[in-house]
């Protein structure tokens, strides 16, 4: 198993293809990572899951009326 470092940042940019992500970590090399749209679909979900889910503010329609 790889160690794990801590990140120390990301960064995130649009290609014609998808997405590039760079994330570096604390005492370790920065690393390049090509994203699918279909990924990016696939790691937002995973966030949001994380998060607790995806919530509907005050101010947004939650579709009831």
């Amino acid at each position: 198993m790889a160690k794990l470092l801590p990140l120390q940042s990301f960064s995130l940019q649009e290609t014609e293809d998808g997405y590039r992500l760079l994330v570096s970590a604390i005492g370790g090399e920065s690393l390049y990572v090509s994203i699918t749209p279909d990924q990016m679909d696939d790691i937002i979900d995973s966030l949001e899951n994380a998060m607790g889910g995806e919530e509907v503010g005050e101010d947004e329609d939650d579709g009831e009326y």
